[in-house]
């Protein structure tokens, strides 16, 4: 039945997909992030839903290259050449065939994402882009967090199978980061009722629902058991109470319910948290030690880094404190050093940098311009979802996963809307009609052009 269902509701969106690029984005990601098709068990667990995704995509943009856009920015710029260093440094892996297999999968994965992006052209679209994204981990984070309370958080909770997140501590850090997005969405809630399938619940229930769905995200990263995912909630949290405006509530509300959940959960998950405090007594925590320092001899060796692949008996013997206890980096920053080199790091945080930069600009624009209001918000959000993914992403290897990057697109194509704007406020302003004056010009033309 659930095979029939993904089947049937994938069909409508390939249909969707060959009249709009951006649909066929939306598929994309739906696709990428959720995985719909792991929750069967039937004929559609293996289909290859993303490839029909992407070719779909590329039929549409033919088709319609009017509604294709290309982001063109810094952290697009810094991206490029971070692509192109690591096909250099493929060229002197260690394990080089392996290692050009894992490159061309992530070329494909970073280039979906500038593909996304450039479908994205209006608000609306903008804001539909934020919310599949968002709404795709948040399934999980709904499912989690009831399945944590009605089980006193005994067990942990997993994400689906064969995926990126499939793992309790990487679906933490992806519902954490997602809490911010459904934030944003509850704030864009007139925006969000517009869609069919909600505008019979009405806007007062759909921002509750949001609501609820971010309290539930939360339970689900804590029932997760996630050390990490522990760390990055404080962190986001703390962002987050610091940008809102409510920071009476807010605060409140989190200083009643964080004792309360930590007393919920049971003494196998307070035994485990602890266990940070104790980290040089935890095998885990000393296996990623020994990655990571391994991280750092390769990188002081080899300036193009050892390759994609770096978990392997031989390099752990030339480069790792302890050969004997091999473990992938368990941390964006050692994988990319290990991987990539000093270079490759660099190139990485200066494109998480501009990232969060761009986010920032967002808010500026926001300032005495409500129209922009709705982009200050989303930079706000999507800085707070950063801070999340550079505290969580310190702990897993998830270097190259897609989602933090959907993030660049949504800040990269919100200013590239914002810029279009002035623009045409500026050649309106040059051309203003006799007898108004250029303000005057400027909010028709803005009450004409609201969108």
């Amino acid at each position: 039945m659930r095979d029939i269902l993904v089947l049937l509701l994938f069909s409508y969106g390939a249909l969707r997909a060959l009249k709009s690029p951006y649909n066929g984005a939306l598929l994309w990601v739906w696709i990428g992030l959720m995985n719909p098709h792991r929750l069967g068990w039937g004929f559609a667990y293996t289909m290859p839903l993303a490839m029909i995704s992407a070719v779909l995509i590329v039929i549409a943009m033919a088709a319609h290259p009017k509604h294709v856009s290309a982001p063109t920015a810094p952290p697009v710029t810094v991206l490029a050449i971070f692509v192109a260093w690591m096909g250099i440094t493929t060229l002197t892996a260690i394990h080089q065939p392996e290692s050009l297999s894992i490159y061309l999968d992530v070329i494909k994965v970073l280039m979906m994402v500038l593909v996304v992006a450039s479908t994205m052209q209006t608000r609306e679209q903008i804001t539909g882009f934020v919310g599949v994204t968002a709404m795709s981990i948040a399934y999980f984070g709904a499912k989690g967090g009831l399945f944590t309370l009605m089980t006193g958080g005994s067990f942990r909770v997993w994400g689906p199978p064969q995926s990126v997140v499939e793992g309790n501590n990487e679906l933490a850090v992806a519902l954490v980061i997602t809490i911010p997005l459904l934030y944003f969405l509850s704030l864009q809630v007139e925006k969000v009722v517009t869609l069919p399938v909600l505008r019979p619940i009405g806007k007062t229930w759909v921002r509750r629902g949001l609501y609820v769905t971010m309290f539930l995200c939360a339970v689900a990263a804590i029932g997760s058991h996630s050390r990490g995912a522990l760390l990055s909630i404080a962190a986001m949290f703390s962002v987050f109470w610091w940008r809102s405006k409510s920071k009476l509530s807010i605060g409140l509300v989190l200083l009643i319910l964080s004792p309360a959940m930590v007393y919920f959960m049971p003494e196998e998950w307070t035994s485990r948290m602890e266990t940070i405090k104790t980290y040089d007594q935890d095998e885990s925590a000393l296996g990623r030690l020994n990655a990571w320092m391994m991280a750092i001899n390769i990188a002081n060796s080899r300036v193009l880094g050892a390759g994609f692949l770096t978990n392997t008996p031989i390099i752990y013997q030339m480069y790792a404190p302890n050969s004997n206890f091999i473990l992938v980096a368990h941390s964006i920053y050692f994988q990319v050093l290990g991987q990539h080199g000093y270079i490759g790091l660099i190139l990485y945080l200066l494109f998480w940098g501009l990232t969060y930069r761009t986010a920032g600009r967002l808010m500026k624009y926001a300032v005495d311009r409500p129209d922009f209001e709705w982009a200050g918000q989303l930079g706000s959000m999507v800085k707070v979802s950063l801070i999340g993914f550079a505290v969580g992403g310190a702990f897993l290897s998830l270097a190259y996963w897609d989602m933090p990057f959907y993030f660049m697109a949504m800040v990269v194509m919100t200013e590239k809307w914002i810029k279009k704007r002035l623009a045409e406020e500026s050649a309106t302003a040059g051309a203003t009609p006799a007898g108004q004056s250029p303000a005057q010009a400027g909010v028709g033309r803005l009450q004409a052009t609201s969108s």
